[in-house]
């Protein structure tokens, strides 16, 4: 029977040795830090011309988490490739022979996307947000205001969820095609329209992404009525990825390789 600690190890080398994996995560790091950069700096030069009731509901933090919506792209690509990878390669076959202990080799999997996941995206939050301050001026924000630290933490826990979020999905889809055919319409497309559709949007601020982004905002958007706060919003978006990682794991356990 193999280790936990010899499977952590080999699931790790598995994900390090494969540049696409690695190269999504640079990628996330990259796109949200630089967009984030780039959005900070017009709002500097254009807050001049922004309207007392803008000026009123701006969030300095919230803002230079823009290149978030893009960059979690780039997390959704590698959630999938994670596990779905070693189905498209036949791979996961050699990999439930050297530890039939699916349960193990399961957790191990998510250990060690999840906990990678929530190392660069609490890098990346951190950065993003002291770049993005530096460049709003005299309209910044300090890591000590209230609310700014929870935001800028709540930013790496987001994309860590949306990491874990999408392996749990790739586990029950078994597919990388069928996967990102699934999981990037649904983020860029279905809830992005359904939280602006008024007869539908009170059941979309449920979804994973619409409630998780709750957790970066500091100012309070007033026309945003949600009966939960920034934690209620994470918890719901944890609900979603403890749901996707049990089925996940229940098709693992049941359906051969």
């Amino acid at each position: 029977m193999a280790s936990p600690s010899a499977v952590l190890q080999s699931e790790w080398t598995k994900i390090k040795s494969v540049r696409s994996t690695i190269w999504t995560l640079a990628l996330a790091f990259i796109v949200t830090v630089a967009l984030g950069a780039v959005i900070c700096l017009v709002f500097n030069n254009t807050y001049s011309d922004m309207s007392d009731s803008d000026k009123a509901t701006f969030d300095p933090t919230n803002t230079a988490f823009f290149g978030m919506s893009l960059g979690q792209l780039a997390l959704i690509v590698f959630g999938v490739l994670v596990i779905s990878s070693e189905y498209s390669t036949g791979m996961i076959r050699t990999s439930l022979a050297a530890v039939p202990q699916r349960g193990m080799f399961y957790f191990c999997k998510v250990a060690v996307a999840g906990l990678l996941a929530l190392v660069v995206g609490m890098a990346t939050s951190f950065i993003t947000f002291f770049l993005g301050q530096s460049l709003l001026g005299s309209h910044k924000a300090s890591i000590g205001d209230p609310g700014v630290l929870r935001a800028v933490f709540g930013a790496g826990l987001y994309m860590a969820l949306m990491v874990l979020l999408c392996v749990g999905a790739a586990s029950m889809l078994r597919s990388p095609m069928l996967g990102l055919g699934i999981l990037m319409p649904f983020f860029f497309l279905v809830s992005p329209i359904l939280s602006a559709v008024p007869k539908v949007k009170s059941v979309a601020k449920y979804f994973p992404d619409q409630a998780g982004q709750k957790i970066m905002q500091v100012v309070n958007d007033p026309d945003s009525h949600t009966s939960y706060g920034p934690w209620g919003g994470i918890a719901i978006m944890a609900v979603w990825v403890v749901v996707a990682l049990i089925g996940g794991y229940a098709v693992l356990a049941k359906r051969d390789a």
